[in-house]
């Protein structure tokens, strides 16, 4: 019998890089125009004055400002209703 390690076997030890997700500029804070206020994975947080949605879902500064968060009431689609974050720059 060989003693060694088939080549092949350490395949599934390689990990994936973090994502390092979550609010990077918090309420009250200064943001400079184009700043990431939050990394997030789709859209728990949405947009609201001044602010944009990056293709990966980030949240951006548009203009020079503080940041503010307030919550808002949406209705669903099936008329329950719940609170959505929006992240507004001041």
């Amino acid at each position: 019998m060989a003693h060694k390690k088939a080549g092949w076997s350490a395949e599934n030890l390689r990990d994936s890089k973090p994502k390092y997700r979550w609010v990077k500029v918090f309420g009250g804070q200064k943001a400079v125009a184009g700043n990431i206020i939050i990394r997030q994975k789709w859209s728990k947080y949405e947009c609201g004055k001044n602010t944009y949605l990056g293709s990966d879902f980030s949240v951006h500064a548009k203009v020079d400002g503080t940041v503010a968060f307030s919550k808002k009431k949406v209705a669903r689609f099936d008329g329950r209703k719940y609170l959505k974050t929006i992240v507004d720059i001041k």
